[in-house]
């Protein structure tokens, strides 16, 4: 059984990573360049994803057992996120702070849209984005805090976090309109809900055709000679979902929230930290080598703890 939910979720992610290879050669053939795949990355934060959450609130029954799973899987995303940042404390403290920053920052925030979401949904269904959708609201909301804080501390300047800024996020903003819909059992119109699912749908190819241009800018001589890259790469991809595997389960949390939080838990290094880094001057480089490479990796370690999670 282990063998064959390593083989499931494997194909899974080998899936994605065709599409993966798919924008890779289209920006080579200047078809679909990294230029365009920053402008499409604005459609995918600020329409696509908050529509694929809208969907999995609006397709998912409420009751008491999936109301409680909600909370659970929040609780379980804020837990991920303090794990992750004191696992991170003890490394990075040597060397150009625009550097550690960004291995720092690779350490703690996982793809949790772009990656945990079609995953989650290959995996196990509407029910599996719905119960991940819980863990975006404590990503967003360290990410806009604590991430900003330390992309921006080479600086020695205060940021200018607001509370604003934290709330009117897309990822927010689309689970508090969809959780009155789930709570209040709201069946939206067919006018409403036909182009909320297509536009859902986009997620899974954009995202990974995204990430394929900016994998084909990265200089792939000098891809894998980054020591640091490798410690982000065991904090991110075993040390931290190991430890929240064994933490759930004695939590007695099973079944597919335990699948959901390993899949969320166990996810490459986010996108964002290229985005963070060119926002805040810090090493854009290191940035996208240490995704390249935290996501490559990825395809060996996250079929074992999505099957583990899954025994």
């Amino acid at each position: 059984m282990f063998l064959q939910n390593v083989q499931t979720a494997g194909m899974q992610i080998a899936i994605l990573y065709v599409l993966v290879a798919v924008g890779f050669v289209c920006d080579r053939l200047s078809v679909y360049t990294e230029k365009a795949a920053r402008l499409t990355n604005d459609l995918m934060f600020y329409i696509v994803t908050p529509a694929i959450i809208l969907r999995s609130f609006t397709t998912m029954a409420y009751t008491p057992e999936t109301l409680h799973a909600l909370l659970l899987s929040f609780l379980g995303g804020t837990a991920l996120h303090v794990l992750a940042i004191l696992l991170s404390l003890p490394f990075f403290r040597k060397g150009d702070k625009r550097t550690s920053s960004v291995y720092r920052f690779a350490c703690i925030y996982g793809n949790v849209g772009y990656m945990v979401l079609p995953l989650a949904n290959a995996v196990l269904g509407e029910k599996g984005v719905f119960f991940c959708s819980g863990v975006l609201i404590p990503f967003n909301i360290f990410l806009f805090t604590h991430g900003v804080r330390l992309m921006s501390s080479h600086k020695g300047e205060k940021t200018g976090f607001s509370v604003k800024q934290l709330i009117l996020n897309p990822g927010v903003i689309s689970v508090l309109l969809g959780l009155p819909l789930f709570l209040l059992s709201v069946s939206l119109p067919r006018v409403l809900s036909e182009p909320i699912g297509h536009l859902a749908s986009l997620n899974t190819p954009l995202a990974m055709l995204m990430f394929g241009t900016y994998l084909s800018k990265t200089d792939l001589r000098h891809l894998f000679v980054r020591p640091q890259m490798y410690l982000a790469a065991l904090l991110k991809l075993i040390v931290l979902p190991a430890v929240l595997l064994v933490g759930f389960k004695l939590c007695g949390i099973s079944g597919e929230l335990l699948t959901a939080m390993l899949i969320s838990a166990s996810a490459p290094t986010a996108n964002t930290t290229v985005m963070f880094a060119a926002k805040y001057d810090c090493d854009t480089e290191a940035a996208s080598q240490t995704v390249a490479v935290v996501s490559f990796l990825s395809v060996l370690t996250m079929p074992l703890f999505i099957a583990a999670a899954q025994m």
